[in-house]
């Protein structure tokens, strides 16, 4: 439990204030004031002969983020709004994920907009953020591995996607539409 402090104490200097902690503990609520110890950084040091080692903070993140994270604790720090926050991540996250996986076979970002839900599924689920990061790594991968093949090589895989993408999408108008171009292209020829 959070103890409460007087108006005259002075508040513990021991970092930036974080908003969202002291208007949940104004309203009464338990929020956890230590930061549990990462293991990468826990005795890393220790037992090291003559020398401290100087480890660099990380990046700081841009605000804009900070006031996004600062919004989330927020809301978190109140059981209805965690609960709304899960309720409204998974309604919104399924919604965009659903309108790609129905926009795959057609031309446009279909997959662009699968990993935008898994993106806002991930603000709340662990198996989500575990996903995208999946999804990072491969295609960051299969950037680089592309990146590093020769000119001729590059020109096969692109021919191979735009036929794939050409494919897609006669199918998607024949099938969704009744229109074949093909046949509408070779009528067309015939005819002029």
């Amino acid at each position: 439990m959070v103890a409460k402090r007087s108006s005259v104490d002075p508040a513990p200097a021991s970092g930036p204030p974080n908003v969202a902690v002291r208007v949940a503990e104004k309203r009464g609520y338990e929020v956890p004031m230590e930061q549990p110890e990462r293991a990468d950084r826990s005795g890393r040091d220790a037992g090291r002969a003559g020398g401290v080692l100087v480890v660099a903070d990380p990046p700081r993140r841009p605000r804009w983020r900070e006031r996004i994270s600062m919004t989330l604790d927020l809301i978190r720090a109140n059981p209805t709004g965690r609960i709304a926050l899960k309720i409204f991540i998974s309604i919104a996250g399924a919604l965009v994920v659903t309108i790609g996986i129905a926009l795959i076979p057609l031309p446009g970002p279909g997959w662009l907009l699968v990993i935008a839900g898994l993106g806002i599924w991930a603000v709340e689920y662990h198996w989500a953020r575990r996903l995208l990061g999946f999804t990072r790594r491969h295609v960051h991968g299969w950037t680089q591995w592309v990146t590093r093949q020769s000119l001729a090589v590059r020109i096969v895989l692109g021919s191979v996607g735009l036929v794939f993408v050409a494919t897609v999408v006669w199918l998607s108008l024949k099938y969704s539409l009744g229109i074949d171009v093909i046949a509408e292209a070779m009528h067309y020829l015939a005819t002029h």
